[in-house]
């Protein structure tokens, strides 16, 4: 499970998406360094996510997990797994690309964190799907739901899953594709490619150590 990532504004361009500019790396500055997490019941904090809602990509602050009859779901919602996303594709109807430099996983039984990066810090996109959802004082908010794929052999001692990652090639159609099997069974065969790219080390903890996030 993905329960915390970074969003470092040192980020390098190489994966760089088409929605993220300065107000990308802007977010990230004033986030102060603060590893992200789900959002919460009292604590709103709000997360940036890419949509298209029309015909561009646009950066849109979001709620990490899903809010049912106006509560957070009692079932947990913060990650969706990928398996479940292809034998139930009605699932991917509104879809979101969330902006990372890295995510954080714990090993267990070691109790130990690790921080998961592409390339050296190189920004990109993780899976996501969501849907509106709205608070008991009736504000509304866009949900986000990471996706999480099986990890490939070289990760899988440290955490079986990992979220989905999606290269900048595929961005747009993640984005924009119709919700069928098809683009999610793209999206898994093109992550492939960049798993070979992922570094992973241990950490104290997972509020990032030395980086900024």
């Amino acid at each position: 499970m993905c329960a915390s990532y970074g969003l470092d504004p040192r980020f390098t361009d190489s994966e760089l998406l088409a929605a993220a500019d300065e107000g990308l790396r802007g977010w990230a500055e004033a986030n102060a360094g603060e590893t992200v997490r789900p959002t919460g019941k009292n604590l709103r904090n709000l997360n940036p996510i890419i949509v298209q809602p029309e015909t561009a990509p646009t950066l849109e602050p979001a709620w990490w997990g899903f809010l049912i009859g106006g509560e957070p779901s009692k079932f947990p919602s913060i990650n969706t797994r990928s398996e479940r996303l292809q034998d139930r594709p009605g699932g991917l109807k509104s879809r979101a690309l969330v902006p990372a430099t890295g995510w954080f996983e714990m090993k267990k039984p070691e109790r130990v964190w690790h921080e998961f990066l592409v390339d050296d810090g190189a920004l990109f996109g993780m899976a996501a799907v969501t849907q509106r959802g709205r608070t008991a004082d009736g504000e509304s908010f866009t949900c986000y739901s990471i996706v999480m794929r099986p990890a490939p052999p070289h990760l899988a001692d440290i955490h079986d899953r990992m979220p989905l990652l999606i290269p900048a090639s595929l961005s747009e159609d993640w984005l924009t594709a119709e919700p069928a099997r098809e683009i999610i069974d793209e999206a898994l065969l093109a992550a492939a490619a960049l798993d070979e790219r992922v570094q992973v080390a241990p950490r104290a903890d997972d509020k990032g150590a030395d980086r900024l996030f």
